[in-house]
């Protein structure tokens, strides 16, 4: 994937995310603007956005840290 594209999909996740949200709704969001992007993808934008949006919004930073986790330890399963 390029850089430009993560950063696509990582504006994405900052503007979807919500409190509570489960990643398979954070899945769907995202794939309704970025149909060709994997769950890879998403969880590698969901890392970046984290260390890009840290310090702007914790509470959606956290949330994306959960997710990306999950879709981690689900990769390597």
């Amino acid at each position: 994937m390029e850089e430009s594209q993560m950063q696509d999909i990582a504006n994405t996740l900052m503007h979807v995310v919500e409190p509570d949200m489960s990643p398979k709704q954070l899945i769907k969001a995202v794939k309704s603007r970025h149909p060709k992007a994997s769950k890879k993808d998403i969880a590698r934008a969901a890392f970046f956005s984290i260390i890009a949006n840290a310090e702007e919004d914790y509470g959606k930073t956290r949330n994306l840290q959960a997710f990306a986790i999950a879709e981690r330890v689900d990769d390597t399963q």
